[in-house]
């Protein structure tokens, strides 16, 4: 029986050459075991939870005073009312465009409140959806045409490879999902799927219908809250 022998050197060589390979494979296997709990760990998304919460409770405990005080009786409330029937809509439209950017304006908490300060509700809706998804196209065409570079000097290494696997394995699901809760950072994925190529007509059609259902339903929330206080 012949036995050839194998040098040192090229038992090494073929170590190392299967290396990088095996550490493709585990990152593979990372990715595709990417868990929405995995998800919910990230500090981006802890503390956009958190901050969104916290708003809620103290958007709450405000119209709670509101109404203890009578302030829908007053004449600071009626000329603010005046002020939203005026310059209500345009300034909705302003705030929502650079809430779908990264600034955090708090884009429902004005909807709410110009829906109880009574604003047109349909315009009201359809404004603000378009402002947020004006504000999300252009997280969405400044990634696509700078590519990494620009979208890491917004978003953390770490989170951009974060919302990568969750592209990966949710695709526009994700999106959707995202679009339609107001405390979740949908705006950051906008970054993302300009950063990834995604189709623009898809992004511009799954921007806009979330977005308008979670507005309506805000509006209807600022409106009852306006009859509730005695604002309409």
């Amino acid at each position: 029986m012949l036995v050839f022998p194998v040098r040192k050197g090229f038992l090494e060589r073929s170590h190392l050459l299967s290396f990088p390979l095996v550490i493709a494979v585990m990152e593979q296997d990372q990715k595709a075991s990417y868990s929405l709990s995995d998800l919910l760990k990230a500090s981006w998304m802890r503390s956009s939870i958190k901050l969104a919460l916290i708003a809620t409770v103290a958007g709450v405990i405000v119209i709670w005073l509101l109404k203890v005080f009578n302030i829908a009786g007053t004449q600071l409330f009626l000329d603010t009312e005046t002020f939203f029937a005026n310059y209500g809509l345009a300034g909705i439209f302003l705030v929502t465009i650079a809430a779908g950017t990264i600034l955090p304006l708090g884009s429902p908490a004005f909807v709410v409140a110009a829906a109880l300060f009574g604003v047109n509700p349909i315009l009201l809706i359809l404004v603000a959806t378009t402002g947020f998804t004006i504000g999300m196209t252009i997280n969405y065409g400044l990634a696509y045409r700078l590519g990494r570079p620009y979208v890491q000097k917004r978003i953390s290494a770490e989170r951009l490879e974060e919302m990568t696997h969750v592209w990966n394995k949710w695709g526009w699901i994700i999106y959707i999902i995202f679009g339609l809760i107001p405390v979740l950072p949908v705006e950051l994925l906008a970054f993302v799927y300009g950063f990834l190529k995604t189709r623009i007509a898809t992004f511009l059609l799954l921007s806009f219908v979330p977005r308008l259902i979670t507005f309506a339903i805000l509006v209807y929330f600022g409106q009852y809250a306006g009859a509730w206080l005695g604002a309409t």
